[in-house]
């Protein structure tokens, strides 16, 4: 299909996380979905394991399910520090809490909506992710990361708008059981939603500070 020619820079700076203009009425075609997972299995993998899968899912009815999962995670995570509230502490002021508001309002739009998503995408590792030591569990967590990041910048320059989210595990069973994953032996990462984009305009995001105020260099800063 046509792409839209965005360059390297260009693309790395303006794939956002797209909930609000989503196209929910336009299917994605099967094979849009399939050029860009080649990509995403182009990724760097920990000690090239490749032990990546993704499940994809279109049918409406798993997607009908896969929303009621996901509203009543979204119920539990939204009084979680994350209330939509005006007056609630997690929300900082200024600048950063007026686009921390919009994140939130979007935020709860898709998962009123998420059952009309066109796509949805989960990566998944083979094995369950326990009490691993942290270097075992981010050596699992970089054989499937980069490679979604992959399909998400694939779907940008394919005019599709993504979304990482992972509320809906805090009932993995429950969405292993629709989605007949064998829950014990596949642990779910994240669930990609995909569809079609509203205008195709993103620009990059606010960043207080850039890079330069998140950046240390040999050692970490003294309180």
């Amino acid at each position: 299909m046509s792409t839209l020619g965005l360059s390297a820079d260009e693309l790395l700076a303006t794939t956002r996380s797209v909930r609000k203009r989503l196209d929910f009425d336009r299917p994605v075609e099967r094979s849009v979905i399939e050029e860009c997972l080649e990509f995403a299995v182009q990724a760097p993998t920990g000690s090239n394991q490749q032990g990546w899968r993704f499940l994809v899912v279109t049918d409406e009815d798993k997607k009908s399910a896969l929303g009621d999962i996901y509203r009543k995670g979204w119920d539990i995570y939204s009084k979680m520090g994350a209330s939509s509230s005006d007056d609630s502490p997690a929300i900082p002021a200024g600048n950063r809490g007026r686009q921390q508001m919009r994140v939130v309002r979007s935020a709860a739009f898709l998962a009123e909506n998420f059952h009309r998503v066109p796509a949805m995408v989960i990566p998944c590792l083979p094995g369950r992710m326990g009490d691993d030591s942290s270097m075992m569990s981010a050596s699992s967590l970089a054989s499937i990361i980069p490679s979604a990041w992959s399909f998400m910048l694939a779907a940008r320059e394919r005019a599709l708008g993504t979304c990482w989210t992972t509320i809906h595990l805090l009932f993995e069973e429950e969405a292993a059981e629709v989605l007949e994953i064998p829950y014990h032996e596949i642990t779910q990462i994240a669930l990609i939603t995909v569809g079609y984009t509203l205008g195709t305009d993103f620009k990059p995001a606010t960043r207080e500070g850039g890079a330069e105020a998140v950046t240390y260099w040999d050692s970490w800063p003294k309180k």
